[in-house]
């Protein structure tokens, strides 16, 4: 079943490759969204997708060695149908 989920993390997820990895590893799982820098430090994300997929591209994420997670954060969203691609925001 498809959701969307909106996630925000905080700890070591600037300038670390964030944004690159979670766009490679949502391509890889075929998930749609976005993902982009905020102003205190942290990075919000919004992904839909299947339920498995939603769970694994956190996990892809969390492996990157450059990339420490201290909280996650997350809230279901509404679907939107109109979104085809995973884009990084700036």
């Amino acid at each position: 079943m498809k959701q969307r989920i909106h996630y925000n993390f905080t700890g070591c997820v600037q300038g670390v490759g964030f944004r690159f990895t979670a766009s490679h590893a949502a391509a890889a799982l075929g998930l749609t969204g976005w993902v982009r820098n905020e102003y205190d430090g942290s990075v919000t994300m919004e992904v839909q997708g299947e339920e498995e997929a939603l769970a694994a591209v956190v996990e892809l994420i969390e492996r990157s060695p450059s990339i420490y997670i201290d909280q996650v954060r997350s809230e279901d969203m509404p679907l939107d149908m109109e979104e085809k691609a995973f884009k990084i925001r700036f």
